[in-house]
């Protein structure tokens, strides 16, 4: 049975990946918040490994992902994903634990016309992009033995997300506005759970950088009217543009994914967007 750590254990992905995990009779996973291993504090985390060990993979699904409190922020934003990323590669290195990182579409700046590859040059426009772009290039420098997974536009039913977010403005708002001119690829947390655990369950040593989103794009705009009509509600909903919209940190306009690699390397097929967003709504 495989040994695996998953990091910031009350956040959404973790929440999802115990969930997946139920289905995975071969793996054994463990998961904590930074109450026990704080990924930005190395003698705490060294405790934990050295008291529980034998670990084969460890999931880092803690981040500072406050997109526009990091503006205020960077320092903290840069010290856990960042400092906090690094301190993590250290210690995968030092107990020799394959390391599967979490990051995201806000590398890129948005200026493309087509899904980013993994060879896309990233270029972030905000700071939160720039400390987890800083904290994949942390971990390349010091481990050989990891997966960094950019994904975009995450949600389910736990933690604070998109989809939940616009769910609570129509039982509060008569009207609600939403920006129509940034695209992307919803992805729901669970499908990204699914893949995680598929990697570790077939041991896999195709190390490196990977895309993972469900498939298909729309605008957040377009995304809110997909969940309102699956959900069955009725709202007032309008379209604005980013330049309307009141915010600290610049967004990506188009930060679609291409995810042939995780296809061909993986034999995995994200789901479709819509068909992915009809199984939330079974869940809530």
């Amino acid at each position: 049975m495989v040994k695996v750590l998953v990091t910031g254990g009350r956040g959404q992905l973790a929440k999802c990946i115990k969930m997946a995990s139920k289905r995975r009779a071969d793996l054994n996973i463990s998961f904590e918040d930074s109450s026990l291993f704080d990924i930005t504090n190395s003698s705490q985390m060294r405790v934990y490994l050295s008291k529980n060990k034998d670990f084969e993979f460890l999931i880092n699904c803690a981040a500072y992902t406050n997109v526009d409190l990091a503006e205020k922020n960077k320092d903290k934003a840069y010290q856990v994903n960042a400092e906090g990323a690094e301190k993590l590669a250290k210690l995968c290195k030092e107990f020799n634990i394959k390391l599967v990182h979490i990051s995201t579409d806000f590398v890129f700046d948005g200026s493309n016309t087509r899904p980013y590859k993994e060879t896309d040059l990233p270029n972030p426009s905000s700071v939160y992009g720039a400390s987890k772009l800083q904290g994949e290039k942390n971990i390349m420098e010091r481990l050989s033995s990891y997966f960094i997974i950019r994904t975009s536009w995450l949600y389910s039913e736990f933690g604070s997300n998109f989809v939940k977010t616009i769910l609570r403005l129509a039982d509060t708002q008569k009207e609600i506005k939403v920006v129509s001119d940034q695209i992307g690829s919803p992805t729901n947390a669970h499908d990204l759970a699914d893949f995680l655990l598929e990697i570790i369950s077939i041991n896999s040593t195709n190390y490196g950088t990977y895309h993972f989103s469900n498939t298909g794009e729309t605008s957040w705009y377009g995304f809110a009217k997909e969940v309102f009509r699956i959900c069955n509600v009725s709202a007032d909903l309008q379209p604005i543009s980013s330049s309307a919209y009141a915010s600290l940190a610049n967004r990506p306009k188009y930060s679609v994914l291409d995810t042939k690699k995780v296809k061909e390397t993986f034999s995995v097929n994200p789901t479709y967007f819509k068909h992915s967003l009809e199984k939330f709504k079974k869940r809530i």
